[in-house]
């Protein structure tokens, strides 16, 4: 699994005419899941994601994680977070998981962030057309890999 965390004052996805998922103060999350990915990938990404400390504390040092400022979290499938650009200009998606093997897995991880932080995830919709607006705090972005763990 992929993701790229952005630390935001606010985001929204919508689909169509219709907000899908919105938070205040927390993260997006960008997920790409690969083939590969499994149950083990899922925990360890939301073990990291739930107490990396990337909010500033009183001294403004990123000290505090999620839970500490109460933050919401918005989890949005993009599986070109996979792209192969090595060959020509098009980019192949042959590692990003099927929508059988992709779903589930997309799913599992909402549920076990939702777990770890203790509230409720916000989503896009997996396989939608989506539009994702993010008022980037700091900005900080910052890329996972479960695969590297990196």
């Amino acid at each position: 699994m992929r993701i790229v965390l952005q630390r935001v004052s606010k985001a929204s996805v919508t689909i169509g005419n219709q907000i899908s998922g919105e938070i205040n103060k927390g993260y997006l999350i960008l997920l790409g899941i690969e083939s590969e990915d499994n149950q083990e990938d899922i925990d360890w990404l939301c073990n990291k994601i739930s107490k990396m400390r990337l909010f500033s504390d009183n001294e403004g040092k990123m000290n505090l994680s999620i839970q500490d400022v109460d933050g919401e979290i918005l989890v949005v499938s993009q599986f070109t977070l996979h792209a192969n650009i090595k060959k020509g200009n098009r980019p192949s998606f042959i590692k990003a998981a099927r929508p059988e093997i992709a779903i589930p897995l997309y799913e599992r991880f909402i549920k076990a962030i939702s777990a770890h932080i203790e509230k409720p995830i916000q989503t896009g919709e997996f396989g939608a057309m989506m539009d994702v607006s993010l008022t980037n705090d700091g900005p900080v972005t910052i890329i996972i890999d479960s695969k590297r763990k990196e």
